[in-house]
């Protein structure tokens, strides 16, 4: 009878260590299969002033609608700012977004830097992309994707100097003297 017990007794624990073997993997395996993944590439890593950039990437992990865009560079809010506008800090619910396709987790975004807010300078910039609208200083550490992009100066001759102050006043005194001159004239 003692024998049996005994045999009993290390069955039992036998049964608790390979449960608790199995938990262990469990827990291991969860968390890898189920991690978000971003990826961020770039069409161009170094670009002129006023480049279009084409930016990619993927989202896995995840069913989301948008990927968050944000930039970091000479001048910048460290924060992070909007891609569109140099000007406004990345986050509270102000970010450059990119829709994400549903089926495959893609996403694409278009950078035209010619069309921008803010004073872009040549020099080194971080392109971010975050799983959710937070800025760069909250954003989970496992959840974003970088990339470098170099910017140099414009490659564009520069463009015609901007009208004098002047100009519109005189604009509009000449068609005022054109939409009075048609006016007389209709009169006779």
């Amino acid at each position: 009878m003692f024998y049996a017990l005994t045999a009993h007794h290390s069955g039992m624990r036998r049964a608790h260590l390979l449960f608790i073997l199995a938990a262990i993997l469990l827990c291991a395996l969860v968390p890898a299969t189920g991690a978000v993944t971003l990826t961020l590439n770039a069409s161009e890593n170094e670009a002129h002033i006023g480049d279009v950039i084409t930016l990619s990437g993927s989202v896995t992990g995840m069913k989301t609608i948008a990927a968050y865009l944000f930039v970091t560079g000479p001048d910048l809010d460290p924060r992070g700012v909007t891609l569109d506008n140099l000007n406004i800090p990345a986050g509270r619910g102000l970010f450059t977004t990119a829709p994400v396709h549903l089926e495959n987790g893609t996403w694409s975004y278009t950078w035209d830097t010619a069309v921008i807010l803010g004073n872009l300078k040549p020099g080194s910039y971080i392109v971010y992309v975050v799983s959710s609208p937070v800025d760069r200083l909250r954003y989970d550490r496992n959840e974003y994707a970088t990339t470098e992009i170099v910017f140099h100066p414009s490659d564009a001759p520069p463009g015609e100097a901007p009208l004098g102050p002047g100009m519109p006043v005189v604009a509009l005194v000449i068609a005022g003297v054109i939409l009075l001159g048609y006016r007389g004239m209709r009169r006779e």
